[in-house]
């Protein structure tokens, strides 16, 4: 990476995470295919060992679409206390390096290293040196993108999984960017892209040619978006954790879900990357929301708010499960999912209150 004012970010993301915290827990899963999540009818995939993953199991998908996939399938059930503490450890290893630390989950995050505190001029080297701390001191492995801005650091961090690393400098950015299909860039779901690929955007050279009226006249807001990050460019900065407004998650799925088992399946992940963050922050909040996005993109949302805080993870599943219940007859099928919990506030709950930590 070059000197001056170009930043130096790295994307750490850990390799399955969940999946391979249980198979370092577990050496009878190594080499097995195992499934996080609840084999239950209402069951979803949390997360997926690579072994699972070479018969098309993912996460987010009904358990019983994956059992399908992979009859031989392991589901193990989430320890998500566990899984806190192994992020724990491996952000304390960040923070030898940066205080710029965006974690972006329980398993992945940005870090700015542009002025580090080992004064490393290189960080590629940065990037090795802490996954092999991340190996050394809890036996997982991560995967890492280096790049001057966040956009390109996150497609990289993808490039040499599992275990491994890969840089792209300034001079290679739009060269890096023209080559891929627009369905692999962070930010382009399954139904954009299949838009996108309509309209004869099939790469990200294809979507250079396009111009920001067009774009934001096809994709709204999000064409800036796209019209920016097809010529590289990313100005976000990584920015330190704080006290958000709100935390969400959403999922947008490959085909449309139309039956209640599997919305409520396809809502699982965000609630459990929600209640992640919560519980990493000691955040808590009053309302949930949930997000419908329907197949002709017509997109509705539904809130609850309490007098208190949201106390567990059990509480926040029945409310976005009632929400989402609520919805049913629906007139068309459903390609995303997500769930919000809005004003914040920090601090635990009262004495006396449980935290549920089992899906």
């Amino acid at each position: 990476m070059s000197e001056g004012s170009v930043r130096k970010i790295i994307h750490l993301d850990m390799d399955a995470f969940y999946a391979s915290v249980e198979q370092r827990d577990h050496p009878e899963l190594r080499g097995r295919p195992v499934a996080v999540g609840g084999a239950r009818e209402r069951g979803v995939v949390a997360a997926a060992s690579y072994e699972a993953r070479a018969f098309g199991v993912r996460s987010a998908m009904p358990s019983a679409t994956a059992l399908r996939k992979c009859p031989e399938l392991v589901f193990v059930p989430p320890r998500f206390a566990v899984y806190k503490e192994a992020s724990r450890q491996i952000r304390a290893i960040f923070a030898e390096y940066t205080p710029l630390i965006e974690p972006v989950s329980l398993d992945e995050a940005y870090l700015d290293v542009t002025h580090n505190l080992k004064a490393i001029a290189s960080a590629t080297q940065i990037a090795h040196e802490i996954r092999a701390k991340i190996f050394a001191e809890t036996n997982l492995t991560a995967s890492a993108g280096i790049s001057y801005n966040k956009f390109l650091a996150k497609l990289a961090s993808d490039f040499r999984k599992p275990n491994g690393q890969f840089v792209v400098r300034p001079a290679q950015g739009l060269a890096f960017v023209a080559g891929l299909a627009v369905g692999q860039f962070h930010g382009v779901g399954p139904v954009t892209a299949a838009k996108m690929n309509r309209l004869g955007i099939f790469s990200g050279a294809d979507l250079r040619e396009q111009t920001a009226e067009f774009l934001q006249q096809q994709f709204g807001k999000a064409g800036h978006y796209y019209h920016a990050i097809a010529r590289a460019q990313d100005h976000r900065p990584v920015v330190a954790d704080r006290l958000r407004k709100s935390v969400g998650s959403e999922t947008t799925f490959a085909q449309d879900l139309v039956l209640l088992p599997d919305l409520l399946a396809g809502l699982q992940p965000a609630i459990a990357e929600v209640w992640d963050y919560c519980q990493r922050t000691g955040t808590r909040g009053r309302t949930v929301t949930v997000k419908v996005k329907f197949a002709d993109f017509q997109q509705i949302t539904r809130s609850r708010s309490g007098a208190g805080p949201v106390p567990s993870l059990a509480a926040m599943h029945r409310i976005g499960c009632e929400l989402i219940e609520a919805l049913f007859p629906l007139a068309q099928g459903v390609r995303l999912l997500g769930l919000t919990l809005s004003n914040l506030s920090q601090g635990q709950p009262e004495a006396g209150q449980q935290l549920a930590l089992d899906l």
